[in-house]
Formats: structure tokens, C-alpha cells, sequence
């Protein structure tokens, strides 16, 4: 079992390796300290079924996690968008889903993003 949460939001035109290169990425400029093991990927519910998640979760070895649009705007997150809010329901999907993945654990990555997809981390609490 993991100790890191990955939230995850993409376009459309996203792939899994575009998912793959930005959660990499982001763990390894992180610094999340001696080997952060990931636990899960999490997204909106929606978007959970994606072959694109589904692909990069399989290839990481941790399971997909979605959340409600409803449940993903409860989150207070760092940084919140209206135009993912137009597009989902929520002002957040990758930050909003690795804090509820982690089951309320700290944000310890805000949303970083490249290719189309954006990324956040959580710390898994206990």
C-alpha cells in the first residue's frame, strides 16, 4: 500500500503516456522525501473509465479511484478554476481527487501540468 495519492485531470486528447510522463515527472521534482510508494491515481468519476487512466494506472501497478463532481467540490483546494468548473461541475478535479484519494490527507504537490494533463499529490493519511 501506497503513501502518495495522484489526482488526475486531462483532456480528451490526453493519452496514458501523456499521463505517465506528468505523474513521473511530478514525483520525481517533488521531493517527497526517501521512496514515496503511490497508492492510487484519482479522477473524476466520469473520466475514471478512460482507457488513458486506466492504461497509466496499470502500467504505475494502483488502482483508479473516481469522485463525484459534487463530492470533488467540497475540497477547498489551493488553486481552483472556473473554467474546470464550467467544464466539470467542480472547480477542481487533480488536486480535489488526491485530497479525497488520500482520505483527507494534505495537498503536498498543487496542480502542475504539461501535454494536457494536470497532476497533484496527497499524503495518505494512516
Amino acid at each position: 500500500m501506497g503513501d502518495v495519492c495522484v489526482g488526475v485531470g486531462f483532456r480528451a486528447a490526453a493519452d496514458s503516456a501523456d499521463i505517465l510522463v506528468a505523474v513521473r515527472q511530478m514525483l520525481t521534482s517533488a521531493n517527497l522525501g526517501p521512496d514515496p510508494t503511490l497508492d492510487c491515481l484519482c479522477t473524476l468519476d466520469r473520466k475514471a473509465a478512460d482507457p488513458a487512466v486506466r492504461d497509466a494506472a496499470a502500467a504505475l501497478g494502483v488502482p483508479v479511484r473516481g469522485f463525484a463532481a459534487g463530492a470533488l467540490a467540497t475540497v477547498e483546494v489551493a488553486n481552483p478554476s472556473d473554467r474546470v468548473h464550467a467544464a466539470t461541475g467542480s472547480p477542481s478535479v487533480a488536486e480535489a481527487a488526491a485530497v479525497l484519494g488520500a482520505g483527507g490527507g494534505p495537498l503536498i504537490v498543487t496542480k502542475w501540468s504539461a501535454n494536457g494533463v494536470v497532476v497533484a499529490a496527497a499524503r495518505k493519511v494512516s
